[in-house]
């Protein structure tokens, strides 16, 4: 089979399991990121997210983690929800993660791909990820077509907006590759204006040491920092304040993933109920959750920071 009908057939399966986009790039080391990267790292803008440290060649060159590696399959996997939480005062928990961990829901689908892959091309190697491992998962979705990096550096897609996971596959397979998106951001900063902690602190540029989302799942400390008291917007884990402001969610379209409806016990939830959480509602709640990551006692720690 030629690299054409290759790559079209592969793209055909990854919509037919759910993916909302699939491009393609050359496996080649990203250089220019790989400049961005160590800058961002020098000046410690990833706080205590050590492990951001690590692997640094594997994460610019996609041949130390697929040998021989020759395509990048680049995918979006939409979790956009119209239910929100019913109680307007309560801590807020970020959009994606009011469903199932979508580590388990996407990596079965990228499994499943790549099976397809080898099924229909034979023995080749290759690797999938789903914000698993060492690798610059925005900077192979741009360069495979999927979109834009916005301001806030997230991955925004026109016509549907930037509420997707990424998510990608490394193979020793040279097929058709697609060309980057223009940016659409324009003059806008509504994305920089809205940030409450002057986390993006100038285009295209966020310092992750003081992202909300950094405080509530990252920051592992017994104590939150009493500089950020008062400025988190009530987000307890998470935080959706940039792309909420983003226009070009509004064009953003429900997802289709049963796995990604939100319990509505989970929805229900008061601010009372929230500050006496107990350990066993935790667990109950966020059984299959990625709220999990945090653990009871960093929730808690993040509903208690939030009282005024």
């Amino acid at each position: 089979m030629n690299h054409y009908k290759l790559t079209s057939i592969i793209k055909q399966e990854a919509k037919r399991l759910g993916f909302s986009a699939c491009g393609i790039s050359k496996a080649e080391r990203l250089n220019e990121d790989a400049f961005a990267l160590e800058a961002w790292l020098n000046q410690q803008m990833n706080g205590e997210m050590a492990y951001m440290q690590n692997y640094f060649d594997k994460r610019v060159d996609p041949s130390l983690l697929v040998e021989g590696a020759k395509s990048v399959i680049s995918l979006t996997y939409n979790y956009y929800t119209d239910k929100k939480q019913t109680d307007s005062t309560a801590p807020k928990i970020s959009m994606y993660a009011l469903g199932e961990d979508y580590h388990e829901v996407v990596r079965k689908k990228l499994n499943e791909l790549f099976q397809f892959i080898r099924d229909n091309a034979g023995d080749v190697s290759g690797r999938s990820f789903v914000d698993s491992a060492p690798v610059l998962e925005r900077a192979w979705a741009k360069r495979s077509g999927l979109g834009w990096i916005g301001k806030n550096a997230n991955l925004l897609t026109k016509g549907q907006g930037s509420y997707f996971f990424l998510a990608e596959i490394i193979l020793d397979l040279e097929l058709d590759d697609d060309s980057p998106v223009k940016d659409f951001c324009g003059a806008c900063t509504k994305c920089i204006d809205a940030c409450p902690t002057d986390a993006i602190f100038e285009p295209y540029k966020v310092d992750g040491s003081k992202c909300i989302s950094y405080f509530t799942i990252e920051l592992k400390n017994a104590v939150l920092p009493s500089d950020y008291k008062g400025k988190f917007e009530n987000w307890m884990f998470g935080c959706d304040i940039c792309q909420q402001v983003c226009p070009i969610n509004a064009r953003a379209k429900m997802h289709n993933e049963p796995a990604f409806e939100p319990k509505l016990e989970l929805l229900n939830m008061t601010t009372p109920e929230w500050e006496a959480l107990t350990e066993d509602t935790f667990k109950s709640l966020f059984k299959l959750s990625p709220v999990k990551r945090t653990k009871f006692q960093g929730l808690k720690r993040n509903i208690s920071f939030l009282k005024r």
